[in-house]
């Protein structure tokens, strides 16, 4: 990812964020090559809200109450760069809607191989808490 311009907005989707190991490593790694970053998502402003606030991750913009386009194309229009990135989870719809506001579109997994970033692996939490409840009395 950063072997390009540095003059860069990158937008991530709130899903594309969540498949990260550690969302505030990515974001303070970002910065160091980007001159925006924020989130976008469908999802309602407080779940966006609540998700950054938790894994500690200062974004220069969000979604807010608009929707992915509208928001994409409100950030371009305020956000002076070279190149606008969204990184993304579901390559159809959000590769449409990238090249839709003239963003570049990038799937998570592709940018974390190229900025050595860890993508969450399935966890097996549930597991041990239901065997957990086998034991209760």
């Amino acid at each position: 990812m950063n072997g390009g311009s540095t003059d860069m907005t990158l937008a991530f989707e709130l899903e594309a964020l969540k498949a990260l190991a550690d969302p505030q490593a990515v974001f303070t790694d970002t910065r160091q090559w980007t001159n925006y970053i924020g989130v976008i998502s469908a999802e309602p402003t407080y779940v966006v809200t609540n998700f950054t606030r938790k894994h500690r991750v200062r974004q220069d913009f969000f979604s807010g109450p608009r929707s992915r386009e509208e928001s994409l194309l409100n950030v371009k229009s305020q956000f002076d760069s070279e190149r606008y990135v969204l990184v993304g989870t579901d390559d159809e719809a959000d590769q449409a809607l990238a090249e839709e506001t003239g963003w570049e579109y990038v799937d998570v997994e592709t940018a974390a191989d190229a900025a050595d970033w860890q993508v969450e692996t399935a966890t097996t939490s549930v597991e041990p808490q239901e065997d957990s409840h086998d034991d209760w009395p």
